[in-house]
């Protein structure tokens, strides 16, 4: 299941780099010089089956210095990657099983102060070594052998000055993920895709006290949020491309419509954002990119963490996290997170409070069958953020200057309150040391009730604000996907392929009613609130409905044509049918079927560099008609890139990309009939992007990203050629860095620093004002010792006045001033 294919090709190419004299010869290994593969498909197919290697025995011998675990096997054993909790060492061995008659291994006090040896399987092909100490963990030197490994153990005792350092049990730690699914939907070496794709780490998430996903986003490149920083909801842009009109955000690799309206923070694993379009993995989406929220799973050691913030503006936070077995022999595993989060806000008046909790449980039902079941629910409360008007913000205003913490709606009657529930199963079958076959299902719930206080006109005296309200009596949206795929690897003649082929179904039901009431003007520099301000129904909208039913086939062929030299083909057919209704009768329906190629290279001269370039597209159902009645087709998105992605050490790695993207078919206005759309609209995003992310030395780490991005109208009947798309800076650049003292008496101590610059952007299509560019910085001191944690974080260090974001002139963001967040650990 876990690479088999990659797997033999790091063989063959560390035997290859271990010979002295092809080293000194030449870094680039010439072809007749390469080891050959196997040219029948029967050879291939046993040397694919040695890449899972199989333990067979497990010996233990004394030693002076403590004792020798032998692990004899079929081949080579992968050195295990080792992890200390209490006083066990644990050492995960990947892409091996154990085939002991008793099915597992476990001794009992074997020597001086080691309490116990266990050797186990785990899920995904992988097998666990514990060794427990009597009153510290014990120390390991692995040392591969021919036909397995061996573990020499040392014994510890405890110091009364030394504290065990604990790491997170069976978490992803540091900051550079070497591979994703998101690119590929299998487990693929980032270096191996030939597209860009940037990870937010939970590291990451953790020392930036990150409270939603928009935060986490902050720290990639070429991506810019849509919504206020105080929304109830994510709209991000990528590229130049997204907002709320595209399905960019999904959840483990899965479409949810309801995404936008925030994974509870608590939940998320890591971020994961795949550059442009891809919709032969995800279907219909923008050509921006997609934003893949990877949730917590059960780990198979115990695992129990509580976290406490408080901060400016009366913000507090709680957040437990906990998981493990619940039994023995690690066949039911448990995770559950639950997490609070108030605040008053800078904004007067605005308080926001989010709670949520996730249950999973993980079932190994047999040896080659897991099952997940995952559940998850939110709930937010809060106004809804309309902003601030340009003039007396970014443009000049004849009565003042607006103070950020201005708020222009109606406290006592303006609510947002999005409630979603999530229930879904993942089930993997493994048919063979090849093949697999997975499926998935999900259903999400929202409902949205809320009484929505927008801007409307801002008179000729620039200071009183006329206002709208909207009260949604009903806004539901439910969607249900169910997936299911087989991925396979196998050979024909001397190329290796893994194929996937797969299909979904997605349906999404929205209900919504709503009534729009008047409501009195306001003064923006010297505001009254009162709930006397609503007034009579001015207008009522017939209940009605949607029914979006969209269904998908894929295939791709992740193909390797020599060691160095990969090629990816993939392809998606959607059917997409939209049916609308006003009080139960079809008002309207509209059928689309898009076909979404992609294709991509790597070539890597040598094994630190991959440079690559691919092709792809996007599709996006358009509903409605023009004047003549014809049915909009389909946006389509279209992407070129070429990058380099470096390998600059086995901690930190580096992508630097080119792109160029085309959006076709962008509704713009009809010039025969201005109360009608035409689909001529074009618009294009080209930039270059550099991200690094990694380790530079031992305890410091970096984050960080460049991206200058030309997003401009070129074709249109409403705006003008040349228009830049709003929010969209040319220049933007992103550096998160900590260090950890590594020993010492400040063993633990640390230090982050954070430097964001967005350049200036411009605030709505027509260009009619733009955001000023600013620079701001972050900062953190936290300790790390044993099973403790404190940090202080402080946002806008030095207090500056920016604005985030605009939706026209009369919804501009501010960004927030300085504000400090202390918080506490404890995992044990």
């Amino acid at each position: 299941m876990i690479r088999q294919q990659q797997l033999i090709l790091a063989a063959v190419v560390t035997a290859l780099v271990t010979q002295p004299a092809w080293a000194e010869e030449s870094p680039i290994l010439r072809r007749d010089e390469m080891a050959q593969p196997a040219m029948t498909l029967e050879e291939w197919q046993d040397a694919i089956a040695q890449a899972v290697v199989q333990i067979t025995a497990v010996q233990l011998n004394p030693t002076d210095a403590g004792i020798e675990v032998i692990l004899e096997a079929n081949g080579q054993l992968v050195t295990p990657v080792t992890r200390v909790i209490d006083n066990a060492l644990i050492a995960d061995i990947p892409n091996a099983v154990l085939t002991l008659p008793n099915g597992e291994f476990q001794a009992i006090d074997p020597t001086a102060g080691v309490a116990s040896v266990s050797v186990t399987n785990l899920p995904g092909e992988n097998v666990q070594v514990t060794i427990t100490g009597v009153d510290a963990p014990p120390t390991a030197q692995a040392i591969a052998v021919a036909q397995g490994l061996l573990l020499s153990i040392a014994p510890q005792a405890a110091s009364e000055d030394e504290t065990i350092e604990i790491v997170v049990t069976g978490e992803q730690d540091g900051y550079l993920i070497p591979e994703t699914a998101t690119g590929t939907r299998t487990n693929t070496p980032t270096r191996d895709i030939p597209f860009s794709i940037q990870i937010v780490p939970q590291q990451v998430l953790r020392e930036q006290q990150v409270q939603r996903l928009s935060e986490a986003l902050r720290n990639v490149a070429g991506v810019q949020s849509e919504q206020s920083p105080r929304s109830a909801f994510d709209a991000p842009r990528i590229r130049g491309f997204g907002g709320f009109d595209s399905f960019n955000i999904v959840t483990n690799g899965l479409q949810d419509g309801n995404a936008g309206a925030q994974v509870g923070v608590g939940n998320i694993e890591r971020v994961e954002v795949l550059k442009g379009p891809a919709a032969a993995l995800f279907s219909q989406g923008g050509p921006g990119g997609t934003v893949n929220i990877v949730t917590k799973q059960p780990l198979s050691t115990p695992f129990y963490n509580a976290e406490a913030s408080v901060g400016s503006f009366d913000t507090y936070s709680g957040l437990i996290d906990l998981s493990g077995p619940l039994d023995q022999a690690n066949n039911v595993l448990y995770r559950f997170n639950a997490y609070g989060y108030r605040t008053d806000t800078f904004v007067d008046l605005f308080e926001i409070e989010r709670y949520g909790f996730a249950p999973t449980i993980s079932l190994r039902l047999d040896d080659d069958t897991d099952l997940t079941l995952e559940a998850e629910y939110n709930y937010f409360e809060q106004p809804n953020d309309r902003g601030l008007p340009a003039r007396g913000t970014v443009l000049p205003n004849p009565n003042g200057e607006l103070p950020i913490s201005r708020f222009l709606g109606e406290p006592s009657i303006d609510y947002v309150s999005p409630r979603t529930t999530r229930l879904g199963y993942s089930l993997e079958h493994r048919l063979n040391e090849n093949w697999q076959i997975r499926n998935n299902f999900r259903v999400s719930l929202l409902r949205q009730p809320q009484n929505s206080v927008f801007p409307d006109t801002l008179l000729e005296d620039n200071r009183t604000l006329t206002r709208g309200l909207i009260v949604a009596e009903q806004q539901d949206t439910n969607t249900y996907v169910l997936n299911a795929d087989i991925t396979g690897n196998f050979n024909t003649g001397a190329i290796s392929h893994q194929l996937l082929v797969g299909f979904d179904l997605y349906t999404l039901n929205s209900a919504s009613r709503y009534v729009q009431r008047s409501l009195s003007p306001i003064d923006i520099f010297n505001p009254v609130y009162s709930p006397s301000t609503v007034g009579d129904v001015i207008a009522e909208f017939s209940p009605s409905s949607t029914n979006t039913d969209q269904y998908g086939i894929y295939i791709q062929d992740q193909i390797t044509l020599l060691d160095n030299l990969k090629l990816l083909l993939g392809g998606r057919f959607d059917w997409v049918e939209q049916r609308t209704k006003e009080e139960g009768e079809l008002t309207g329906s509209q059928s689309d079927d898009a076909f979404s190629p992609r294709v991509g290279i790597v070539y890597q001269p040598i094994q630190p560099i991959s440079l690559y370039a691919s092709y792809s597209r996007s599709f996006q159902q358009v509903t409605d008609s023009g004047l003549d009645n014809r049915l909009f087709e389909p946006e389509r998105g279209t992407q070129y890139e070429v990058g380099t992605k470096v390998e600059l050490s086995d901690r930190i790695a580096a992508t630097i990309a080119y792109f160029n993207i085309t959006r076709a078919n962008v509704l713009t206005e009809d010039p025969t009939n201005p109360n009608f759309s035409i689909q001529t609209g074009e618009q294009q995003s080209q930039g270059i992007e550099l991200d690094v992310t990694g380790e530079i030395l031992p305890g410091w780490n970096i984050i960080a990203g460049y991206a200058y991005t030309n997003a401009e109208i070129t074709e249109d009947n409403t705006y003008d050629v040349g228009n830049q798309i709003n929010n969209v800076p040319n220049h933007a650049f992103n550096i998160w860095t900590t260090y950890e003292i590594q020993s010492g008496s400040l063993q633990g101590l640390g230090f982050g620093l954070g430097l964001f610059y967005v350049g200036e952007r411009e605030g709505d299509l027509d260009n009619s004002f733009s955001l000023p560019s600013y620079f701001r910085t972050d900062a953190a001191l936290f300790y790390n010792r044993g099973q403790f944690r404190v940090a202080l974080n402080v946002r806008n260090l030095f207090d500056i006045r920016y604005f985030e974001t605009a939706e026209g002139d009369l919804r501009v963001f501010p960004g927030e001033p300085l504000t400090l967040l202390g918080s506490v650990s404890w995992q044990f």
